[in-house]
């Protein structure tokens, strides 16, 4: 199609201290049946001797180095540094299976008005392999619904347009976890996805620098990126009321907990927010 002429694809790999699971991932990046044509390493902060490892053992990696920011900043360096059309995002602890390019670029050929595709995945928790619940059981389409209760989508298995990212701003900065459910919740409000039902990566987890491990109540992310959505011009109106119901059924779980844990503060700072919107949707 010439829609697809001198398209380009760059792989972005945000890592922090984890030289001893880059080798997997850059791996599974060059075993591609689809060679990318840029892929970025965006160190954020590593003391573990990242730099010299790259350079020793992939000189055509592009690395990029920044203080410890995030990996949210770490992946919109990447964004920013690149000049391809579409962008795959690789956690530094994942790895894609050979095909992952290939058949998600073939999919957006078959499809040229759609900007993202998305993928199945395998997990393995603490070198197990486990089956996911039927929550997480991805979808392609108009998919926002499907956003609200958790992350419907996972950063390492997209492939979608350099021009999208920069429409949505990239991932929020200022949110230390849930960073990718509030993108998505951006993009999917205004757009459907693509999804191939299969697995293209293997996503590992179980270890001790996960952010869901690293930051208690992850819901807490989840409701500000609700709480900002609902303040932006972006949703319909039943995207609104799905969107305040969903975060007042968080608030009362979050309200709760803090209760039980004598946190008066948060208490009142998530019932407020659940009078806030129910009040809202009482006027609607």
């Amino acid at each position: 199609m010439q829609y697809f002429v001198n398209q380009t694809i760059g792989v972005i790999i945000p890592t922090f201290n984890r030289v001893n699971l880059l080798s997997r991932a850059l791996d599974s990046v060059y075993a591609q049946t689809l060679t990318p044509d840029a892929v970025l390493v965006v160190d954020d902060g590593s003391s573990d001797g990242t730099r010299e490892f790259i350079r020793h053992n992939y000189p055509d990696v592009i690395y990029l180095y920044q203080s410890n920011s995030g990996v949210s900043a770490a992946r919109n360096s990447g964004i920013k540094n690149s000049t391809c059309t579409w962008l795959a995002f690789l956690d530094s602890d994942d790895e894609w299976l050979p095909q992952k390019l290939e058949l998600q670029f073939a999919a957006l050929q078959q499809n040229p008005g759609y900007s993202l595709v998305h993928s199945d995945e395998i997990w393995i928790r603490r070198g197990v392999r486990v089956n996911q619940r039927d929550k997480y059981q991805k979808r392609g389409g108009y998919i926002f619904d499907r956003c609200l209760p958790l992350c419907a989508i996972s950063p390492s298995s997209v492939l979608m347009s350099r021009q999208l990212l920069l429409e949505m701003d990239g991932f929020d900065e200022s949110m230390p976890a849930c960073e990718d459910y509030d993108l998505w919740l951006k993009v999917c409000c205004r757009y459907p996805v693509l999804y191939i039902d299969q697995p293209l990566l293997r996503k590992y987890g179980g270890h001790q620098d996960q952010l869901s491990t690293t930051h208690w109540g992850i819901d807490r992310f989840r409701v500000q990126a609700l709480d900002k959505l609902l303040n932006s011009t972006a949703l319909t109106p039943e995207q609104s009321q799905m969107s305040k119901a969903m975060l007042i059924q968080k608030c009362q779980i979050l309200s709760d907990g803090a209760s039980k844990r004598g946190n008066a503060e948060s208490v009142e700072y998530y019932r407020r927010l659940m009078r806030k919107y129910s009040d809202n949707q009482q006027e609607a």
